[in-house]
């Protein structure tokens, strides 16, 4: 039976594991509740090549989909260097690392409050 739990925080454990499991760098879960209107959490992750990139927005979505029955939208692409899969009250953000050098999400939103952080 699957588990059918709307919780923005479980949502972004079930992603972080994920993307553990499949062996991202640098994961970084941020609360961002009462800071940004649009979501309550930011999951950022590295993956250092386009194929790991690929691998990692599949795990997440697909592990999603699977225990908590939610579909996403992803945006942007390997070749890009940034895909944001939105989750709702979960977005994930998934950088090469020049990329997540770039963009510093974590330095753009510091008014969250970084609940985990996995190097």
């Amino acid at each position: 039976m699957k588990e059918v739990n709307l919780d923005g925080f479980t949502v972004a454990k079930t992603i972080v594991d994920a993307l553990e499991e499949k062996k991202g760098e640098d994961i970084l879960l941020m609360d961002l509740q009462g800071v940004a209107p649009f979501t309550d959490y930011f999951v950022i992750c590295t993956g250092t090549s386009n194929r790991m990139l690929n691998a990692l927005v599949k795990a997440a979505v697909d592990e999603v989909r699977e225990k908590h029955s939610l579909k996403t939208r992803v945006e942007g692409t390997e070749m890009d260097g940034w895909i944001l899969a939105d989750f709702g009250d979960v977005i994930l953000h998934l950088f090469s690392p020049l990329q997540r050098t770039y963009y510093n999400l974590e330095k753009l939103w510091s008014e969250g409050k970084i609940i985990l952080h996995l190097q």
